[in-house]
């Protein structure tokens, strides 16, 4: 029976050695192939002699002639002149185009003003009469909030339909007057209207045409 190994004492094994794997270089494969080269290009190639051409055969260079001072002269005497014109000069033409401008003003001078002298005397201005204006009536411009609004300090019939009717809506214009007349409580209970049930298309306290039309949908005989 085996004895069993002490703990923390290493095993005894046998010492494994690395294995070396030896592979072909590349240049090995490439100097192999060199020597299968030369010994196939010693016996399957055969020299042939390259033909000479024969001495002699070159075309004859010509020699142009040289250039002599005469011919110099005659080249430089054919290119033209830069800076120079055969018409007449800058200067000359200038002075007459100054001159003759001159020669017409001074003419037009002397010609324009009787001509005018003639046509004043032709014509005589005609002052035209006086149209008399016609002012037209001012019109009342339009209420932007429609043509049956109401709004503080108006009163009559209408103002207490506004009243009453406002009456019967709760917590908006309790134990409030119906004398007829728009004051800063009926403004007040307008604009507590027009708060609590989202009415946007008037003024704040103007009873329009939005308030009126929201208004009597909510206090109509059958509501």
């Amino acid at each position: 029976m085996p004895t069993p190994e002490e703990p923390g004492k290493p095993h005894e094994r046998p010492v494994l050695e690395p294995i070396r794997v030896l592979r072909p270089r590349n240049t090995d494969a490439l100097a192999e192939l060199f020597r299968e080269m030369t010994e196939d290009a010693t016996g399957s190639y055969e020299a042939v002699p390259v033909p000479r051409e024969p001495l002699g055969n070159e075309d004859v260079t010509q020699q142009l002639p040289p250039v002599t001072d005469r011919d110099d002269r005659l080249r430089r005497e054919r290119r033209p002149r830069s800076g120079r014109s055969s018409g007449p000069p800058r200067a000359a033409v200038a002075a007459v185009a100054v001159l003759g401008a001159a020669l017409v003003g001074f003419a037009c001078a002397l010609l324009l003003p009787g001509r005018g002298n003639e046509a004043a005397a032709q014509t005589q201005p005609s002052t035209p009469a006086a149209s008399p204006t016609v002012s037209a009536p001012a019109t009342a411009s339009a209420d932007p909030d429609g043509a049956g609004t109401l709004r503080e300090g108006d009163s009559g019939p209408e103002v207490t339909d506004l009243q009453q009717r406002l009456l019967r809506i709760p917590n908006v214009y309790d134990n409030g007057p119906t004398d007829g007349r728009y004051d800063t409580v009926l403004t007040e209970a307008v604009a507590r209207f027009q708060l609590w049930y989202g009415i946007r298309g008037d003024e704040t306290g103007v009873y329009g045409d939005d308030t009126r039309r929201d208004l009597e949908s909510r206090t109509a005989a059958g509501a």
